[in-house]
């Protein structure tokens, strides 16, 4: 039998030899006859790159980017029949691979390499407009050097490619170059459009608020219309430095460019940002002079400037203030606020969205409960601890709490370490009779025993039967990985044997997690006959199921089995038996086993 491209592992001290055939490469074939225009010969080409990536690409997601692989470059090389030109290239990668991104990334990347070809203007700007449409932050860095390159030869760049540029600088919290790039560009800005200024004025307010004037001043000058989010965010941030002359010059500056402000939200970040350092009396004062401006102070505004006088005890100050709010001021509307907030959030200002919240929550205003989950939920990514607040509302007001803003919270406090504040949550939901049916119990179950609680863990499995509720596999597995994590081994034979007794049959995982803890304690007999009930019950071994139990074997000197293991693991799935090799030889070489491959 002749075997080619094949892996050969020996054992020196043993007779085991093991020949793995390579796995067979898709091959496919397209007849590249003389086309009758360069669009359908870029057609052409372009499907047979997503058509060879798809058959290369093992994944469960119904929406997946195919990448770019060897195998391509491997068909198109083969059966290329014409010579590739920049019209070509650029004609494949825009419209057929633009939302391919990695895949018109690769062919781009590729053709760089191919002798006597040389990118030009429209490849540049082809591949430019299909990174710059990506939300994929993994690009980000490809479509900065590839700008910088296109910058270099003196490429034209259309202006959204900028945009995307500058977006992912702010993405990553780059800010300095984001406004670096901003100056390089200026002259653009009217084209790129008022978003993306108004994201970086909001983004560079908060760390370096020279830059952001100096973005603040090209908008005025250039005429870009300001948002509400790009102009609150911003002035927020100069009323911090207590200057209420600034603060009304730039409101008056604004005035021409503002049409789409919410005045009445923008006020509220004004009169927020000079009470929290100190400047309540010209908080008060402010509102009047907003309000003749046509800026309309409402409800909000009020309560933020009578709040702080209530807290310095002064009661003249606050019942004025309270007057006037009952006379001058508007009435806010929630849906103005909630759109605000969302915004924040996706534009990633979290400390704005909290504030916005509080002034909420103090003032018990009315918003809509997917506001408060969404604080919940991004806030606890920032102050696990002030996310408490939200959630205390919530529950107060007996709001609708969603089980994935549970689920963040739960993870952020214990990524915190804040055990005792996730028991009080759970507790307090508990007692409102929150959990009612096995998702939302499994939110639990999964952070209690995340956080080292075990027996709590255990107990809410029992509370669920109480209930009428079966726990699922998720909900044992949950417990079973955290015994085994706190080498517990009888209660999780225990949990086992009680799993199957109440008519859940265990998965992939649950065998996993006891093969994993059963071979790294030497119970090496234990995993074996885990590992083969799993056979028995249909369970398909993954390369956990097999590097788990190969480790076992060999530590314990067992090596015909583990060697039998893997054949097994041959027999099974030859991508499995590749992935598992280098794992099985560094457990034989750790037990001085002269093991090469030829």
């Amino acid at each position: 039998m002749k075997v080619t491209n094949s892996i050969k592992l020996v054992c020196a001290s043993s007779s085991y030899v093991f020949i793995l055939p390579a796995q067979q490469k898709t091959q496919i074939k397209f007849n590249m006859k003389p086309a009758t225009s360069t669009l359908e010969l870029a057609k052409r080409i372009s499907r047979t790159i997503i058509t060879t990536s798809k058959n290369n690409t093992k994944t469960k997601h119904k929406h997946h980017h195919y990448s770019w692989n060897s195998q391509i470059e491997q068909n198109i090389h083969n059966n290329l029949k014409h010579n590739l030109t920049p019209s070509l290239v650029s004609s494949i990668i825009d419209p057929f691979l633009l939302n391919h991104h990695s895949l018109a990334l690769g062919f781009f990347n590729w053709v760089s390499q191919q002798p006597n070809f040389t990118h030009n203007a429209s490849t540049f700007h082809s591949i430019l407009k299909s990174l710059s449409l990506t939300q994929n932050h993994s690009h980000s860095h490809s479509l900065i050097q590839l700008v910088k390159k296109a910058q270099f030869f003196n490429f034209p760049i259309h202006p959204s490619v900028f945009c995307a540029v500058i977006t992912s600088h702010i993405a990553r919290n780059n800010l300095n170059q984001a406004f670096l790039i901003f100056n390089d560009v200026v002259e653009l800005i009217a084209q790129m459009g008022a978003p993306i200024c108004n994201s970086l004025l909001a983004a560079l307010a908060g760390c370096n608020i020279d830059n952001a004037r100096k973005v603040f001043d090209e908008m005025i000058v250039r005429g870009v219309r300001f948002s509400t989010l790009g102009f609150g965010v911003f002035v927020w941030w100069v009323c911090k430095e207590g200057d209420m002359a600034k603060v009304l010059g730039l409101v008056d500056e604004v005035g021409e460019c503002g049409f789409e402000i919410n005045g009445s939200v923008v006020a509220v970040m004004i009169v927020h940002g000079l009470c929290e350092v100190g400047k309540v009396d010209e908080a008060m004062v402010m509102l009047g002079e907003l309000r003749e401006r046509g800026w309309k102070p409402d409800f909000m505004a009020y309560w933020v400037v009578a709040n702080e006088f209530r807290k310095m005890r002064n009661v003249v100050n606050e019942i004025k203030v309270l007057k006037m709010k009952r006379k001058l001021g508007v009435a806010p509307r929630s849906g103005d606020y909630k759109g605000f907030i969302f915004e924040l959030v996706l534009e990633k200002r979290i400390s704005e969205a909290k504030m916005i919240g509080e002034v909420i929550v103090g003032g018990n205003f009315i918003v809509e409960n997917d506001v408060f989950n969404v604080l919940i939920e991004s806030v606890s990514d920032i102050d696990p601890v002030g996310a408490i607040m939200f959630f205390n509302y919530v529950v107060e007001k007996e709001m609708f709490l969603s089980v994935s803003s549970l689920n963040r919270l739960s993870r952020n406090l214990c990524r915190v370490g804040k055990v005792d504040e996730l028991l009080e949550v759970f507790r307090v939901l508990d007692c409102r009779n929150y959990f009612k049916d096995v998702e939302g119990y499994n939110v639990m179950v999964s952070w209690l025993c995340e956080a080292g609680r075990v027996k709590e863990g255990y107990a809410v499995l029992q509370e669920m039967k109480k209930k009428g509720l079966n726990p699922d596999v998720s909900s044992y597995n949950y417990v079973m990985e955290a015994c085994c994590k706190e080498d517990l081994l009888r209660p999780a034979r225990k949990l086992w044997d009680e799993m199957f007794a109440s008519g859940c049959c265990g998965n992939l995982k649950t065998y996993n997690v006891l093969i994993h803890k059963f071979s790294e304690e030497g119970l090496i007999e234990e995993a074996q006959t885990l590992f083969n009930r799993m056979l028995d019950k249909g369970v398909e071994p993954d390369s956990a199921s097999y590097t788990f139990l190969l480790q076992g074997f060999c530590q314990e000197d067992k090596l015909e089995e583990a060697f039998e293991l893997y054949s097994k693991s041959v027999r099974q799935d030859i991508t499995i038996a590749g992935d598992i090799l280098g794992s099985f030889i560094l457990s034989l070489c750790k037990k001085g086993i002269n093991v090469y491959s030829l």
